[in-house]
C-alpha cells in the first residue's frame, strides 16, 4: 500500500494516553489511517522551490512514512517536511523522542512546536543521520535548541503541540524513512 501527500494544513493530532507512558511507549507506527494524522508541508508556503512529497507505505512487514524531494535554498527556500500535531501534550516524565529511521545518509531534523510559538516558524530543533539501514535514535529533549531568541530555550513536555520531520536547511536530495516515533522516559 502507498498512499501520496503532495501538499496539506494540519490535518491530524497524535494523542498519548494517560498512564500509558513506560519507557518503550511507541505512540505512531505509521499504519493505520497515518495519512490522517500527518501533514505534508514545503518551503512553497513562503515562495521557495522545494518540491517533494509524502508517501506512507509498507515493505517486509513494516510500515512506514517516506519523505522524498529536493530541498532547495533558492527563493528564501529551504524545507520538506511532514508533521503531525499533538493533543494535550506529552506526559511530564518524557525526556526524549526515540525514533526508527532509514535514509540516504543525510542529516535530517526532528522539529518540535510548543506553546510557547509566537510564529508559525518558530520550533525547536534536534537532527540526526538516516543511515541506509533501519536503526533507533534517541533524542533527549534536552539537546533541542530554539530556532529563534524570542523562545524561551527549554520547553517542558506538556507543553509540545506539534512534531515534525523535516529535510532542512541546504540544497540536497531527500529520502527519509520514518517507521516509528516512541517516547524515552525519564528513569
Amino acid at each position: 500500500m502507498t498512499m501520496t501527500l503532495k501538499t496539506g494544513a494540519m490535518i491530524g493530532f497524535l494523542t498519548v494516553a494517560a498512564g500509558e507512558a513506560r519507557a518503550d511507549l511507541w505512540i505512531e507506527t505509521f499504519d493505520a489511517d497515518a495519512q490522517q494524522r500527518w501533514s505534508y508541508v514545503q518551503d512553497g508556503v513562503m515562495g521557495g522551490v522545494s518540491e517533494g512529497d509524502l508517501t506512507f507505505e509498507e515493505a517486509d512487514g513494516a510500515s512506514f512514512a517516506r519523505l522524498k524531494g529536493r530541498v532547495s535554498t533558492d527563493n528564501n527556500g529551504g524545507f520538506i517536511q511532514f508533521r503531525a500535531g499533538i493533543r494535550g501534550g506529552l506526559p511530564s516524565e518524557t525526556a526524549g523522542l526515540r525514533l526508527r529511521v532509514k535514509g540516504n545518509g543525510e542529516s535530517y531534523y526532528v522539529f518540535i512546536r510548543t506553546t510557547d510559538r509566537k510564529r508559525p516558524w518558530h520550533s525547536y530543533r534536534a537532527s540526526f543521520t538516516a543511515t541506509e539501514d533501519w536503526r533507533v535514535v534517541d533524542l533527549d529533549l534536552a539537546s533541542f535548541t530554539a530556532s529563534h531568541a524570542e523562545l524561551p530555550q527549554t520547553f517542558t513536555p506538556e507543553n509540545i503541540t506539534g512534531i515534525g520531520f523535516v529535510a532542512y536547511g541546504r540544497d540536497f536530495d531527500a529520502d527519509l524513512l520514518v517507521s516509528d516515533l516512541g517516547l524515552v522516559m525519564a528513569q
